[in-house]
């Protein structure tokens, strides 16, 4: 068994409620072992020692809306256009990017082909590649004219569309009971629309209850969970009323959808992705979308109305939580911790609270909340050692330089490059 130490360094427990403190941490194997204070050092025994030279130790980051498959491209049938082979090499590289990126969690939000994410998610679990933890999704599942509907009749596979569509109650049964026979964790359904695809925006709700409501049987029958694409009010609100907890951006709302929302507060997961909105407004000109096409989109108004909901359930104590559509051009892979930015300036968070919104909230949208997103003792060691005080700038936890190590279950994903590093030998 492994044991290694962390000296000197300042603890950011990731729980939320705990001023930082400097102190020790044991790891055993891939747990905690014991957290010790500067009062009170925990001796290293056998242990490797890490000399922290006062750098912060956090929980590992949760990516809440993790696309794999997103190509960094700048359309979704750029995305879909990738053939079967080269996907599968790409995912694998992104995954290990995350994990060296301080992301040693991550929820899968949809794939761009019908395994990619169970493949990946299996050669991460069986140690054939580098990976966070990982919870595979389903591609999206839409309905005609709607968000994903994209088929691509050139490429050698074309039943390979990007997302798959449904047009019946009966048609959604067969489509989910698919999916969870490969072995998804979560059946993505596109709930509302988009203003990525303008003829159906993202005040557009499109599919049936009678829909909605099948795939809810059949997920809810084999204990898995829908994850749904909702920007709409009324998209929202239908989640809600079929039992689904985990919702996507939800940037309009009413106090109907307000007060829905805060009931099952204990329950659902918010995860916006404002990333993409503010990219679409201010980033996107080299890509082809200018300022003022992407307003005329939509986009503008979208960004008041998320800002405004989501400043709202954080104020009702809703758990909103940080990830979305990283991997196209305009919102790059291994950026997504400055969600945790944009929860600060636009949806008042306070630092402690946006790093809780990634440590404790993710450990249980990843379904293990009693044992993963918190320097506890016999907790998971899933943990990242950064260069500087995240709660003074969390633009560090961004920059791979300020993140010297990374370590998930117990082993080092980004070893540290301490000088101090040593091995204690000592008799026991």
């Amino acid at each position: 068994m492994n044991n290694t130490l962390f000296t000197n360094v300042r603890i950011l427990d990731g729980s939320g409620s705990v001023a930082p403190y400097a102190g020790s941490v044991l790891v055993s194997g891939n747990r905690i072992q014991r957290v010790g204070r500067t009062t009170a050092p925990i001796a290293p025994g056998s242990a490797t020692v890490i000399d922290g030279a006062g750098a912060t130790l956090m929980p590992g980051m949760t990516e809440a809306h993790t696309h794999f498959s997103w190509n960094d491209a700048a359309t979704l049938g750029a995305i879909q256009a990738m053939p079967l082979e080269e996907h599968v090499l790409w995912c694998a590289k992104i995954a290990k990017r995350y994990l060296q990126a301080g992301f040693t969690s991550c929820l899968g939000a949809a794939c761009a082909k019908p395994r990619l994410d169970v493949v990946t998610r299996n050669a991460i679990n069986s140690g054939q590649i580098p990976g966070p933890r990982y919870l595979a999704a389903s591609q999206e599942i839409t309905v005609p004219g709607g968000l994903g509907d994209e088929t691509l009749p050139h490429l050698p596979f074309p039943e390979f569309s990007f997302g798959v569509n449904v047009n019946s109650a009966d048609h959604m049964r067969q489509v989910v009971r698919m999916f969870l026979k490969y072995g998804v964790d979560s059946i993505k359904l596109n709930l509302s629309g988009d203003n990525f695809t303008p003829a159906s925006d993202a005040h557009t709700t499109w599919m049936t209850d009678a829909e909605v409501a099948a795939a809810a049987e059949e997920v809810k029958m084999r204990g898995k969970r829908i994850i749904v694409h909702a920007r709409s009010c009324a998209s929202v609100k239908q989640a809600l009323r079929h039992g689904i907890h985990l919702i996507y951006h939800a940037s309009f709302s009413d106090e109907e959808s307000l007060d829905m929302l805060e009931a099952v507060k204990d329950k659902v997961f918010v995860a916006p992705g404002i990333a993409i909105l503010y990219a679409m407004l201010h980033e996107a000109s080299a890509f082809g979308i200018s300022h003022e096409q992407a307003v005329q989109m939509g986009y503008q108004q979208e960004w008041d109305a998320a800002l405004d909901s989501l400043s709202k359930m954080h104020k009702r104590g809703i758990r909103v939580l940080p990830g979305g559509d990283y991997g196209f051009a305009f919102t790059p892979h291994c950026q997504n911790a400055r969600d945790l930015e944009f929860f600060v300036k636009y949806l008042g968070f306070t630092p402690m609270e946006a790093i809780r919104s990634t440590t404790l909230y993710g450990g249980q949208i990843m379904l293990q909340g009693h044992e993963l997103g918190v320097i506890k003792e016999g907790w998971l060691a899933d943990l990242l050692l950064i260069d500087g005080d995240p709660l003074a700038n969390l633009s560090i936890l961004r920059d791979p330089k300020r993140i010297l190590a990374v370590m998930k279950d117990g082993v080092f994903a980004k070893a540290p490059a301490i000088a101090s590093q040593r091995s204690w030998e000592r008799a026991a």
